[in-house]
């Protein structure tokens, strides 16, 4: 998965954190394979930084500059920065367990509840980074390698050179920014390709990771998988060694076994996992017409709490998807806030276990008990649908309840791809109270009748119901 929109760059305005590029002894018209659309630029390495082990050698079908030298693993060696050490990630020597989630807002809130990291895909980084290191928080920073399932050529020479351009640019501009904790090479590149297809995706993997190493020295490389299905890790560690950190996105009960199913695969790194969730949509159960039936958020934040209980008893870091508001499938599935900017229970799950608090720390989010169709999912036009609803507050807080029906998702992503927002049809509401409602008028169709509870506080819950009219 991912969120794969962009932020606006940060301008054409050198960054206050960048750094010039130094020059690299020994690059010249003698060395033919030297990619001919960027210079490769590291900066020196400290006296106390880590040896110089190896040279970058031919990757993917590309030349990397053969007498470039290559870093080995960032390792602990007693200095200040970031480092790993077996199954550590090292923060100025001591531990650090990277808690946060993905997201571009409320930083403040997120740092409260006990998260210190925030991770990025690929977007221009320059503004989160500046308002991480004014919340307290580290980040992950994210570069987007394009996805062959999206036509992306890795045997093309040109496009993987203008790639690896990118990546330079952005390691040289922010690699000694204070709020960088290491760098995110990829994001499920494998995503939608056999084991063999996805021979072509380590080896560019590799070739990135080299570069980062080269360019930044001082901070630990990590990749991101899908899951663990098809050996992926196995192979990821074969043909990528100079990868770190291994980042893997997972959901549902997958979670409760991902760290040991990684290591059987013969990882002996860190592990963060960097999204989860209670369901993927991919996993959930399905109406007869294929739609998947979303849990409640009070569902949802019950999984997660014995999720995160299970990844902290590893001492593994997570990263619950996803700490804002996004479509995908629906605008609750896999958003911790709603678009008016009520936080769900998830996000009190996250401080609980973050070891932080709620800026109300005497305020609970609502709890849906009951969220139910009267009769069958699929119904005529002339008779509508009935629901009823059960929810409650912690606290005894007066509750209003919200119905609203949309029209199913018409385009389904892959990946976290960008979803239009379907069609909403307020006329199809008739009777509406806090513990039921009823829906006629519609054409024809799929649709989810949704149900948003708010305490009037900040919290809220949300659930929905697919439903078909004939």
């Amino acid at each position: 998965m991912g969120w794969n929109d962009r932020l606006t760059p940060h301008g054409g305005l050198p960054h206050p954190w960048s750094t010039a590029a130094q020059s690299l002894p020994g690059l010249g018209p003698q060395e033919p394979d030297a990619l001919s659309s960027f210079a490769l630029a590291p900066r020196a390495c400290s006296a106390s930084g880590p040896a110089l082990s190896r040279r970058i050698a031919r990757l993917a079908g590309i030349a990397v500059l053969a007498a470039l030298p290559l870093l080995g693993a960032v390792t602990d060696a007693g200095a200040t920065g970031v480092s790993v050490r077996g199954t550590d990630i090292l923060l100025d020597g001591k531990p650090f367990v990277p808690n946060g989630s993905s997201g571009q807002s409320r930083l403040g809130l997120l740092k409260g509840t006990g998260a210190n990291v925030i991770r990025t895909y690929g977007e221009e980084p320059g503004e989160i980074l500046d308002a991480a290191q004014r919340a307290g928080l580290k980040v992950i920073v994210g570069f987007w390698m394009e996805h062959p399932r999206r036509g992306f050529d890795y045997a093309n020479r040109a496009a993987v050179e203008a790639q690896l351009a990118n990546l330079q640019k952005m390691v040289e501009r922010y690699r000694t920014h204070p709020a960088l904790l290491m760098w995110g090479i990829g994001n499920e590149v494998e995503t939608e390709l056999s084991p063999a297809q996805a021979e072509a995706v380590w080896p560019a993997i590799e070739q990135a990771a080299k570069l980062v190493k080269v360019l930044d020295p001082d901070h630990p490389v990590m990749s991101v998988v899908a899951d663990t299905g098809g050996e992926k890790v196995a192979a990821l560690k074969r043909a990528a060694p100079s990868v770190d950190v291994l980042g893997i996105n997972a959901y549902g009960d997958s979670l409760l076994t991902i760290i040991p199913r990684a290591r059987a695969q013969g990882w002996t790194g860190p592990i963060v996992v960097t999204e989860m969730g209670a369901l993927g949509q991919w996993e959930a159960p399905k109406t007869p017409w294929g739609a998947p039936i979303e849990p409640t958020s009070t569902e949802k934040a019950d999984r997660m709490q014995r999720y995160l209980t299970a990844l902290k008893a590893q001492k593994v870091g997570a990263l619950p998807f996803y700490w804002g508001q996004k479509q995908e499938v629906t605008p609750t599935w896999h958003s911790l806030f709603l678009p008016t900017g009520e936080y769900t229970e998830t996000v009190q799950v996250m401080a609980q276990d973050f070891g932080g608090a709620m800026p109300d720390a005497a305020n609970r989010a609502p709890r849906i008990f009951s969220l139910k169709l009267q009769g069958p999912a699929s119904a005529e036009a002339r008779t509508g649908i009935s629901a009823t609803l059960a929810a409650t507050d912690p606290d005894g807080d007066p509750l209003k309840v919200e119905w609203q029906v949309m029209g199913e998702t018409p385009v389904r992503g892959v990946g976290g791809d960008a979803e239009p927002v379907p069609a909403t049809f307020k006329e199809a509401i008739h009777d509406a109270s806090p513990t039921g409602v009823k829906v006629y008028g519609l054409e024809p169709g799929r649709y989810r009748l949704f149900v948003t509870v708010r305490d009037g506080r900040g919290a809220a819950a949300t659930g929905n119901l697919p439903f078909e009219i004939r």
